[in-house]
């Protein structure tokens, strides 16, 4: 008699660090306003409240790279916990942004009165690693116009409000921060953004960026 396939458990839904946290004072930032830099090291967990803001790092050659983009109910300046003599990450606020903090000293107090709140944050640590790595394998093996098209699909994804017509509406990013997280010059990022608008997968102006979502997905399949 065939045994019956064994059943794959329903995955269990991620843990909500806000469920753990208490609520902290609310810090206002202007638009390109630092929030922390090497100058002023990071010692604090952030949630951005409203905004957004560009977190990145000065590379050997003192250009700037960027790390990631985080909006409203995300965390950022999880390096705050390792807590190293040198540090090289920027914290920049892309819009007025609003932001609660807490020091990691309060964070482990926390932690030891609710566990669960260590099992949440480790879960963001876990998942963002999984991201960094395909974004690393992406700089490893495509050419910069399939990384310039993967990270527009990413942000589509994270930051972007579909539309009817199948098409994701995104804040207005300028060619200078795309170039500093694809990790190329502000030149060959319009001569591609320019490609991508000639063909149809993508519109942009001041206001912001429209992505043919799925369009591109399939133009990143076929010239994989």
């Amino acid at each position: 008699m065939a045994s019956s396939p064994t059943a794959v458990p329903p995955s269990k839904p991620l843990e909500d660090p806000l469920a753990h946290l208490p609520c902290s004072s609310i810090l206002e930032y202007r638009k390109g306003q630092i929030i922390y830099n090497q100058d002023q090291p990071c010692t604090s967990l952030y949630l951005v409240i409203d905004g957004k803001v560009k977190v990145s790092r000065l590379a050997d050659d003192g250009r700037q790279v960027v790390v990631d983009l985080y909006q409203r109910d995300e965390f950022f300046g999880e390096s705050a916990f390792l807590n190293l003599p040198h540090r090289s990450e920027q914290a920049t606020a892309l819009d007025s942004t609003k932001v609660m903090m807490w020091t990691t000293a309060e964070l482990e107090d926390i932690m030891l009165r609710r566990p669960r709140l260590a099992v949440a944050l480790l879960q963001i640590l876990v998942q963002r690693t999984v991201d960094f790595t395909h974004r690393i394998e992406s700089f490893s093996v495509d050419n910069i116009a399939r990384r310039l098209a993967r990270s527009l699909i990413r942000f589509s994804e994270r930051l972007g409000d579909s539309g009817e017509d199948g098409s994701v509406q995104m804040p207005p990013f300028t060619h200078e921060l795309l170039s500093q997280y694809v990790g190329t010059s502000r030149e060959i990022v319009t001569h591609y953004m320019n490609q991508f608008r000639r063909d149809g997968y993508l519109r942009y102006s001041r206001k912001g960026i429209v992505l043919y979502r799925e369009a591109f997905r399939e133009w990143v399949r076929q010239n994989g």
